[in-house]
C-alpha cells in the first residue's frame, strides 16, 4: 500500500512514490500508476516517509490551503516540515516571546509540564505494578514509582533551568531503566531495552519510540500552530535552530501515555514482531516499511479513543489533547489563567 489517509492525514510509506496537484486532489503514483486520490479538502495535513517525490504545484497549493507538509526520512526521523504564511494573533506570539526571555516566568512554565510528565509517567508504571505477574518484576516498577515521587518533589524546589532540566532527565532515566518490565516475559529477549537510544535507534523498542514521538511532535507542533503559537520558542527545551522546542516542551506531557503505552501494546499483542526491524552495519535498527504502516495505523486509532479530561471533566478523543492543551497554554500566555495546567492521565 503506498499510501493511507487517516482522519485528515495523509501518510506516504514507499519510496519512488510521486505526489502531485490534479485539479483540487492529490493523487499519487507509483511507476507511473495511479494508487490513490485524496481531494485537498479532506486533508488538514501530509506526512512522507523516505524517498518520496512531491510536485512543486502540489506544494504551493498545500502552503496556500494550510495543510501542513511534514517529511520523514525512512526510519521516522523528522527532516523538514512546509508551511505557508504564518498566521496568528501577533500580540499571543509577542507575551510568548517576553515570557521565554524571562528565566523566572519561563522556569515557571517548564516547571508545570514537567510535572505534568513525570506525573503521567508514573501513572503508566503504577498500572504495570498492579498488572505484573512476577514478583521482581512489581518490586522494580514500585522502586521506580518512588524514584518518581523523589523527582516530583525536586521538581517543585528547582530554582533554575538546568536544575530542572536534570530533575526531567532523571526521571526519564528512571523511567526507561525499567521499561523492559512492561514486556512479557516471553517476549523480553527479542525485544530487549536497556534505554532510550535514538539517531539511529539501537534495538527493536526504541526504534518504535522513536517513530511515534516523532508523530507525536507533528501532532503537538500542528496544534501550536493551529492557535497561533510558535512552535519554535519554547520554555523547557533550549532553542535552536529549526527545533521546534516548544512542541517537543507539549510532546513531554503525553510520551508515556501516548507513545510508550501503545509502543508496548503493540509488542505485548504481536502487531510488531522482530521480524519487522533490520539491523544496518552502524548498528542501528530499523522498523521495516510494513511495521511502520502497522504502527502508524495503529497510532491513528489510539488518537480515536475517548477519556476523560480532568480539567474538561467530559470525554475527548486522545487526539484532541494536544490541541486542548495548546489552547490551555495560549490562554495562560495572554493572562486569562494563572497557571498553566498539565495533561494528567488517570
Amino acid at each position: 500500500m503506498t499510501a493511507y489517509h487517516l482522519l485528515n492525514t495523509l501518510y506516504v510509506t514507499t519510496g519512488g512514490a510521486y505526489l502531485h496537484l490534479d485539479n483540487d486532489t492529490v493523487r499519487i503514483e507509483v511507476e507511473r500508476e495511479t494508487r490513490l486520490r485524496v481531494p485537498l479538502h479532506h486533508l488538514g495535513g501530509i506526512v512522507s516517509l523516505g524517498d518520496v517525490l512531491i510536485s512543486p504545484a502540489l506544494i504551493g497549493r498545500c502552503a496556500e490551503s494550510g495543510i501542513g507538509m511534514t517529511l520523514l526520512d525512512r526510519n521516522g526521523r523528522f527532516r523538514a516540515r512546509i508551511e505557508g504564511p504564518v498566521s496568528g494573533n501577533v500580540l499571543l506570539r509577542k507575551a510568548q516571546h517576553e515570557i521565554s526571555s524571562s528565566p523566572e516566568s519561563a522556569l515557571a512554565l517548564a516547571r508545570q509540564m514537567v510535572l505534568g510528565k513525570i506525573k503521567n509517567t508514573r501513572t503508566v508504571l503504577q498500572r504495570g505494578a498492579r498488572e505484573a505477574k512476577a514478583d521482581t518484576d512489581r518490586e522494580a516498577l514500585d522502586a521506580a514509582v518512588r524514584k518518581l515521587d523523589a523527582s516530583l518533589r525536586a521538581v517543585t524546589v528547582a530554582d533554575e533551568m538546568n536544575g530542572l532540566r536534570g530533575v526531567e532527565g532523571e526521571a526519564a532515566r528512571t523511567h526507561f531503566s525499567v521499561l523492559d518490565r512492561l514486556v512479557k516475559p516471553e517476549l523480553r529477549q527479542a525485544f530487549a531495552f536497556a534505554g532510550r537510544t535514538r539517531r539511529p535507534p539501537r534495538d527493536a523498542v526504541n526504534a518504535v519510540l522513536s517513530f511515534l514521538y516523532t508523530m507525536l511532535t507533528h501532532d503537538c507542533r500542528s496544534a501550536l500552530e493551529t492557535v497561533g503559537l510558535d512552535p519554535q520558542v519554547g520554555f523547557l527545551h533550549v532553542l535552536r535552530p529549526g527545533r521546534p522546542a516548544l512542541a517537543l516542551d507539549l510532546v513531554e506531557e503525553f510520551r508515556a501515555v501516548m507513545a510508550d503505552r501503545l509502543a508496548l501494546t503493540l509488542i505485548n499483542r504481536g502487531q510488531i514482531k522482530p521480524t519487522d526491524f533490520r539491523t544496518t552495519e552502524g548498528g542501528g535498527v530499523l522498523l521495516e516499511g510494513d511495521a511502520r504502516r502497522t504502527v502508524a495505523i495503529a497510532w491513528q486509532e489510539r488518537k480515536q479513543e475517548l477519556l476523560r479530561h480532568p480539567l474538561l471533566d467530559s470525554e475527548v478523543p486522545f487526539g484532541l489533547l494536544p490541541q486542548i492543551q495548546a489552547r490551555l497554554l495560549a490562554r495562560t500566555l495572554r493572562g486569562d489563567v494563572e497557571a498553566y495546567l498539565p495533561f494528567q492521565a488517570r
